[in-house]
């Protein structure tokens, strides 16, 4: 028997044979599913183990939809209780409808335990592995232990208020850890993960953080670009001011070199220090920057 992919419809399994017993319109809502399966007829202890010998004596697989089917209430209690958890009802209850599939398929009708008890711990057990995988980016819990407190510590937490120390020696007594894992986990349980873009629909994202985690100054070109704006900075503009004549390179120096805040001198002053006019002085500077610019295009 093999089980569908969580990404699957829910409940492939047995949706069919659901309408086949009078259940009508569309299962693919999750309240409709959940009246319908609420409404199927349980087996008896003679009627399960009759199915479970056929399973698993002449593979019948009619004899394991049966049991899958008659017992998908269950999963839909087991998965009410973690609703907690922020994840979609139907995907707790598919998930645990696989834990299911994988008990019927183990199921040994010898030996005088009802599929009910023995399929809880598959249920969860998958249910479980879904939330580990989905509640959070990076996994809360790896090891057995850790899953144990991680259960153990949501339905333990009054709210969402951290845990006194009274309760964290309480819990830790009762499940038989150390304190400081109960408060470990507490506080990856109190984490939430945080999205890096803002919301497409967010019209100011300056705060996302996104926004100051990027960094453009270490992107490749960029880095190039400032390293070459270095380069001619320093040899290459020395280099073109070589070019000049005294009082072109004076001319050019007093007007963009004098100051760091780009306030140099007017073209009325170095007319007045050199004795001609500002509009020669204005031509003289023009041809020298146009010298400059030619000398500067090695370097570019």
């Amino acid at each position: 028997m093999n089980a569908p992919s969580a990404q699957t419809a829910l409940v492939p399994s047995g949706t069919h044979q659901l309408m086949a017993l009078g259940f009508p319109g569309s299962l693919g809502n999750i309240e409709a599913y959940i009246s319908a399966v609420n409404r199927l007829p349980m087996l008896s202890q003679e009627e399960e183990v009759s199915l479970a010998r056929k399973l698993r004596d002449e593979a019948d697989l009619a004899a394991a939809q049966s049991l899958v089917v008659s017992h998908l209430r269950l999963v839909v209690s087991i998965a009410r209780g973690y609703l907690g958890y922020g994840l979609p009802h139907a995907d707790l209850i598919q998930e645990g409808n696989i834990g299911l599939m994988k008990a019927v398929k183990r199921f040994d009708p010898d030996q005088g335990v009802r599929l009910v008890s023995y399929a809880m711990h598959w249920i969860k057990a998958e249910i479980h592995e879904y939330i580990l995988k989905n509640w959070r980016l990076v996994k809360v819990a790896t090891t057995k232990a850790q899953r144990k407190l991680f259960f153990n510590l949501r339905s333990h937490k009054e709210g969402l208020d951290a845990m006194t120390p009274a309760q964290v020696d309480a819990l830790a007594k009762t499940l038989d850890v150390k304190r400081e894992e109960v408060i470990e986990m507490e506080t990856r349980l109190s984490g939430r993960d945080i999205a890096l873009e803002a919301p497409v629909d967010e019209e100011d994202d300056k705060f996302a953080p996104i926004a100051y985690l990027a960094s453009e100054s270490n992107e490749p070109t960029k880095v190039l670009e400032a390293q070459e704006y270095d380069r001619m900075q320093s040899e290459g503009l020395e280099a073109a001011l070589d070019r000049l004549d005294p009082r072109s390179r004076r001319i050019v120096e007093a007007r963009w070199l004098a100051n760091d805040d780009g306030s140099g001198a007017t073209l009325h002053e170095l007319a007045d220090e050199f004795g001609v006019s500002a509009e020669r002085i204005r031509q003289i500077e023009t041809a020298a920057l146009k010298k400059m610019k030619s000398a500067l295009a090695a370097y570019a």
